[in-house]
């Protein structure tokens, strides 16, 4: 095979693997189901295709470079910035009824939906809460949607909060930490099938460089920067 073909396969290679072992269950069913409707029609058959497709590229898990220096703070998913505002965190957690500056990302089916670790720092607590399926574009399904909380204490002790929502396609939740686990910024730590959001509650003194509508990169974008001072980001769309 030429260099650019083997350029081309390693270029699909790098999107669509590894998978995450969360996905081979869903991936094989899809598989047998395609070779079954291809016995009863070739159309059928390559609908099938196409979904296995899909499935695996659901649950493709990129390797990523997340940035190294005290302070930063990285998204803990990919997708887009739908809102940024003050909430309170999930009640919970216990951390009392002040609001906490709060980015919301919003995950398309299209997008990887591995979850990670947005700094250094150790858990604290987890918390699984069942709830509705609402679209996980609502404001409301921060507080309705069945959810899991995860505090982690950053090492200065100051909370941070990561919460994945399921969202009207979703249906399972997986989280992979547990409490007393130290973690690393960039960190695998669950994954949301199949549309969803993922919140994060941000410590006290932060200046947030994210902006509504930007597209964030799970374990790479910075999300906001604790040891800068600079204004409220403001976007254009060009």
């Amino acid at each position: 095979m030429s260099d650019q073909g083997n350029g081309v396969l390693d270029s699909i290679k790098s999107v669509l693997f590894p998978i995450h072992p969360a996905g081979w269950p869903f991936i094989a069913a899809f598989a047998v189901v395609a070779v079954v409707l291809g016995m009863f029609s070739d159309f059928l058959g390559w609908i099938g295709l196409i979904a296995t497709g899909w499935c695996v590229y659901f649950f493709r898990d990129p390797e990523r470079v997340t940035p190294q220096r005290d302070g930063l703070i990285v998204s803990p998913a990919d997708g887009l910035v739908q809102m940024i505002t003050r909430a309170v965190p999930p009640a919970e957690l216990g951390l009392g009824p002040d609001p906490m500056d709060r980015v919301s990302i919003f995950l398309s089916v299209f997008d990887v939906h591995v979850n990670r670790m947005p700094a250094d720092g150790s858990i604290k607590r987890v918390e699984y809460r069942p709830g509705a399926f609402l679209s996980a574009n609502l404001e409301k399904a921060s507080q309705e949607n069945e959810r899991c909380a995860v505090l982690m204490h950053l090492e200065d002790d100051q909370p941070l909060v990561v919460v994945q929502i399921a969202g009207l396609v979703a249906r399972r939740i997986k989280t992979d930490v547990r409490p007393g686990q130290e973690v690393s910024a960039g960190d695998r730590f669950g994954i949301i099938r199949f549309g969803s959001r993922t919140d994060i509650y941000l410590p006290e003194g932060c200046s947030i460089l994210a902006i509504e509508g930007q597209r964030m990169i799970g374990g790479e974008t910075v999300i906001a920067d604790r040891n800068a001072r600079e204004g409220v980001r403001v976007g254009r769309t060009s």
